[in-house]
């Protein structure tokens, strides 16, 4: 069996592994883009809120809206951490997908290197068979010239 044949179902898994790496960066993604979605939301939410002029007209209203805003405030600091950690996790699968076309693009050099070198192969013992073939039909030619003579 030829050696480029033998690599090809190394090349097939190493495109299946690059497939899955980029279809779950793509997931990781979208699921960036709705933490930043979600991270926007909040933050528009929490400064018209903070913004509004509610007329307040006791201690205890006033206390209340603080507190809702701290709580406010504490999700748009922990939706701001998920967003970071979403993006972490977005950096890590973009590289595992380039690790991933590395590895797959050795194999592809790899196996043209091999064909190259089975064709170089296939080109010359066809060339020895074409000249195996001349020098025959030359010695026929020359063994009936030969018996042919005077």
């Amino acid at each position: 069996m030829k050696q480029s044949r033998r690599i090809d179902p190394l090349l097939s898994r190493a495109q299946d592994h690059e497939d899955a790496i980029a279809r779950a960066l793509a997931e990781r993604q979208r699921t960036l883009a709705q933490h930043e979605a979600r991270l926007e939301e909040l933050r528009r939410y929490a400064d018209e809120y903070a913004q509004s002029q509610l007329a307040a007209t006791s201690p205890a209203q006033l206390a209340n809206r603080r507190a809702f805003l701290d709580r406010l405030e504490n999700a748009v600091e922990q939706q701001s951490r998920t967003v970071d950690h979403s993006r972490q996790t977005v950096e890590v699968e973009r590289g595992r997908l380039l690790l991933a076309s590395r590895d797959k693009q050795v194999l592809e050099q790899l196996a043209a290197s091999y064909r190259a070198q089975e064709r170089q192969v296939d080109e010359r013992r066809s060339q020895r068979e074409l000249d195996d073939l001349g020098a025959r039909r030359a010695r026929l030619a020359a063994l009936a010239a030969e018996g042919a003579g005077p």
